[in-house]
């Protein structure tokens, strides 16, 4: 008996177990339900602003409350763009969101990629040191925050919202420890023995290897942006608004309408919905192909 037949069980046994690992898995009748309650229960909100948009004042009013649409949507949608100007608040809102998720991407990257990889004095103590700043109450830096964009006379306008948010601990600590794992140091430091400079080793290397998590903080970032109120709301007025703050006029008065509110809400969630209906697909390819990579 030669050695080959003695190794073809083997072989056959082996190539078994790699054919049953590479059948794909189907979902059973319990994945299903759950999967449906979850998206039941995460969509319930979203559907419940359309309805109480879709009505009247008077009829939300009223018990039982509605739980189907009624005719007066595009109704109250017209009447909270107008009342809200909601066109220069979603204009205000796409440049300060879109200034915010490009610079706090790009630096924190850049950043994560120094402190994953790059070896330099007190790199640790610089480390906990924008940890720590995580653990700081963002209430507590209003007043000074304030008072700093008063001296540069910026006040009511974008750039006093962008700047604060250029770069954040979160985003830098996120990337780093994506880099750790993602990016060997190995390839680094081939690209330096073929001459490559800094520039290029982070335009060819870091950025290929990070975009998963690039694509993940972008769209954390962008929905953070978007939908922050406290500081917008100190920083600026109601000739300049973003679309927290010019929601926020809705709620004034004596009575306010509770249908038009919610129709204004739903209009400030449009972007975000579109934007993830666009970029979803390749936010989450983006994510299970870092998990594939690792």
């Amino acid at each position: 008996m030669t050695t080959s037949e003695l190794t073809l069980p083997q072989t056959r046994k082996r190539s078994r177990r790699v054919t049953g690992a590479g059948k794909q898995l189907h979902a059973g009748p319990v994945t299903y339900l759950v999967l449906a309650v979850f998206a039941l229960v995460s969509l319930a909100p979203l559907v419940w602003t359309a309805i109480a948009a879709s009505r009247t004042d008077r009829r939300l009013a009223q018990t039982p409350p509605p739980l189907w649409f009624g005719g007066n949507l595009f109704k109250n949608m017209q009447t909270a763009w107008d009342e809200a100007g909601l066109g220069t608040a979603m204009l205000n809102s796409v440049i300060v969101a879109g200034a915010i998720t490009i610079s706090t991407v790009l630096f924190s990257t850049l950043a994560g990629f120094a402190f994953a990889k790059l070896r330099f004095r007190f790199s640790g103590f610089l480390l906990l040191l924008t940890i720590g700043t995580m653990m700081i109450p963002p209430q507590l830096a209003v007043v000074p925050l304030y008072l700093w964009m008063a001296d540069l006379g910026w006040s009511n306008q974008l750039q006093t919202v962008i700047l604060p948010t250029l770069v954040t601990a979160f985003g830098t600590f996120f990337m780093r420890q994506y880099l750790l794992q993602a990016l060997p140091s190995e390839l680094i430091e081939a690209a330096r023995v073929d001459g490559a400079s800094s520039i290029r080793v982070v335009w060819h290397v870091v950025f290929p290897a990070a975009r998963p998590a690039m694509a993940v903080l972008g769209l954390l970032t962008f929905v953070f942006a978007w939908n922050d109120f406290l500081w917008p709301i100190i920083a600026l007025n109601q000739q300049n608004p973003t679309v927290q703050v010019a929601l926020n006029s809705l709620g004034t008065g004596y009575v306010p309408d509770q249908a038009v509110i919610m129709a204004g809400a739903l209009l400030g969630t449009l972007p975000l919905l579109i934007a993830f209906l666009l970029f979803g697909k390749q936010i989450v390819g983006g994510i299970m192909q870092g998990a594939i990579k690792g």
